[in-house]
């Protein structure tokens, strides 16, 4: 999901390759599912990150993280991810998103390379909507080997009930909780 965004092209190439040489889905305890379906627009709009898994790539991003999506006129997914650093400046990447497969997969790449780039399949990353309340207010979203987990909210703060409930449902998924990192905001 978000990044935080200092060197992308060589982050984006660097993610390529280790998910390219990354331990096959098959090897973990068990497959991880996703949601059934996911309507693109109605996921569209600005989500704010509540929680994460800590990641070399947001780093220098130290608050008020957030992701906003649009529709591009070919139907790809704009990304626009941007957050806080230490001195207060605002970091701001720009992506595009894929759905793979049908059109109401939750399965999506992600890539922040420049475009030349992106025939170039280590460029794109997996985004996987692993969680997501009918509402279409708090979501999960992880890759096949559970290394990375983001939770985002509509609102900058989440429900506490309702992320409490979604944090047992990740423990179910095999997701560790204590790994997860909140985001401060404003």
């Amino acid at each position: 999901m978000s990044h935080c965004f200092s060197g992308l092209l060589q982050t984006t190439l660097l993610v390529g390759l280790l998910g390219a040489c990354a331990a096959d889905p098959s090897t973990a305890p068990y497959p991880l599912t996703t949601v059934p379906t996911l309507d693109i627009q109605r996921y569209l709009g600005r989500w704010y990150e509540i929680a994460k898994y800590p990641n070399w790539f947001q780093r220098k991003c130290v608050k008020n993280t957030s992701a906003d999506y649009s529709l591009n006129p070919d139907r790809s997914v704009r990304v626009t991810n941007q957050c806080k650093s230490a001195d207060g400046h605002l970091e701001t990447a720009q992506g595009e998103a894929r759905q793979i497969g049908e059109a109401l997969s939750p399965k999506l790449e992600v890539r922040f390379a420049p475009a030349w780039l992106s025939v170039l399949p280590f460029v794109w990353g997996n985004y996987w909507v692993i969680d997501l309340d009918a509402d279409y207010s708090l979501v999960a979203v992880s890759e096949p080997q559970r290394d990375y987990l983001w939770i985002m909210s509509r609102t900058p703060k989440a429900k506490a009930t309702a992320y409490q409930n979604l944090i047992q449902r990740l423990e179910a998924k095999g997701f560790d909780s204590a790994r997860l990192e909140l985001t401060l905001q404003d």
